[in-house]
């Protein structure tokens, strides 16, 4: 089986990056042009891409584009010597995975391979998941037979398709975005599901972002842009964390919610769009308009076909089949069978309270399929006998969840726990945490 599809004109170059990959264990498959590499790729092709930006013929951006005709799901990581800010922008909004700038440190190109890969191969068990599914489906996208469960099943099932609007209220973790791509994909929309983490934008960008705007409509303007909005034309909008949206832009969200047509910025043009918007916040945004945070008249707006999700505490009958569900996902990504569970730690972890709820639960099990998951019986952390071993044992814990959170990057990891490099491997190494290469992946 093929992991990786490699394209480069430049021969020297296609074989120091075809044996930087295969000595990972990576099977690759080499080809000099774009047309080459596209001859043998099908929807359901597990490999991922990595191309070259600048090529005879057809260059990368005319692969991402032909990518769109056979499957626009399949990750593509461009690579350039001439790499520079506009062109890695332009690569990531025409749908590039990842930008990556030659010569490629092979060990960020082994890590990003490694992570499209396993986006990639959970795409494709989703979608074996959904033809494999009973007739309508619902129980593979929202897993679980607690009553909370049913109940936001039939829900879902009564609001899918309708020409309104919906929110999705839940605390972190409960799976709004699940719900809002099920809500999508069981309807009769064939434009895009377009994901917006409103909180993750800088204000400065958002509206450019979410409206597009004209060539020179500000400094840096060198193109026109398509936002986020009209790229959802036909299908869905899902605006997560809509209580971070800045008030400025809540004004003209209002506006394509009322009238659904939308102005780029520069432009005096008005666009139709065709859309349905699933917004989703874990705040109340009534209260929030009370304290002048959120816009009352957008609140309204926003609120009429309204869904709840319970949290993972109140579905303790669901958290064993959720984690035997999510430890067959982790172990597939990693190559692995899944390891034994016995009954005394699955009642364990359905004591636990969850904060994090469903997302934390899915690291656990990625955690337990690598080794790294340390719980006693009753699925909590085991107290230690003397104050040393129960602080090294909390360490450990956190070390473990950053490492899980920044995807097994020990440099990013350093970062987010503000120590050193150094410290961060002398840490690793008293708790028996290895890793492999200077920003390699946990092993």
């Amino acid at each position: 089986m093929i992991d990786v599809i490699l394209v480069d004109d430049d021969a020297n170059v296609l074989d120091g990056y075809r044996e930087v990959l295969e000595l990972e264990g990576l099977e690759v498959a080499a080809h000099a042009s774009v047309a080459a590499a596209v001859s043998i790729i099908r929807a359901d092709t597990e490999a991922v891409i990595v191309s070259d930006v600048r090529m005879p013929g057809h260059d990368g951006f005319d692969l991402i584009a032909l990518m769109r005709g056979i499957d626009p799901d399949i990750p593509i990581v461009l690579m350039s010597g001439h790499g520079d800010i506009p062109m890695a922008l332009r690569a990531m909004r025409e749908g590039a995975w990842d930008f990556v700038e030659k010569p490629a440190d092979p060990l960020h190109l082994i890590e990003t391979v490694k992570r499209a890969r396993a986006h990639r191969q959970l795409l494709l068990e989703n979608r074996r998941l959904r033809l494999s599914a009973d007739a309508d489906g619902w129980e593979t996208r929202l897993i679980g037979h607690s009553a909370p469960v049913v109940a936001l099943r039939e829900k879902l099932k009564r609001v899918v398709g309708i020409a309104t609007d919906i929110l999705v209220i839940g605390e972190t973790g409960t799976g709004k975005e699940v719900a809002a791509r099920a809500l999508h994909d069981f309807s009769n929309r064939k434009g895009n599901f377009v994901a917006v983490n409103c909180g993750a934008i800088p204000e400065t960008m958002l509206e450019s972002e979410l409206f597009g705007h004209e060539a020179g409509a500000f400094t840096g303007a060198r193109e026109k842009r398509i936002g986020k909005i009209e790229h959802a034309d036909g299908g869905t909008l899902f605006l997560d964390e809509i209580e971070s949206m800045p008030l400025a832009a809540q004004v003209r969200l209002l506006r394509v919610l009322q009238e659904r047509v939308i102005e780029r910025l520069g432009s005096n043009t008005e666009r139709p769009v065709d859309l349905q918007v699933v917004a989703a916040t874990k705040a109340d945004l009534h209260q929030l308009a009370g304290q002048g945070r959120f816009r009352e008249d957008l609140a309204y707006r926003l609120d009429i076909a309204r869904i709840e999700l319970p949290p993972l505490s109140v579905r303790k009958g669901d958290v064993g089949l959720l984690f035997r569900h999510f430890l067959a996902l982790a172990a597939k990504r990693q190559g692995r069978t899944p390891p034994k569970v016995d009954a005394a730690f699955l009642t364990g972890l359905e004591r636990r309270s969850w904060p994090g709820n469903v997302r934390e639960l899915r690291n656990v099990a990625e955690r337990f399929v690598l080794g790294l998951e340390d719980l006693g019986a009753d699925g909590n952390t085991s107290q230690s006998t003397t104050l040393e071993e129960q602080m090294d044992r909390m360490e450990r814990t956190i070390i473990l969840d950053s490492l899980s959170a920044q995807e097994g990057r020990v440099g990013a990891t350093a970062d987010a726990l503000g120590i050193s490099r150094k410290t961060l491997y002398l840490k690793m190494r008293k708790h028996g945490i290895a890793a492999r290469g200077e920003d390699g992946d946990v092993t």
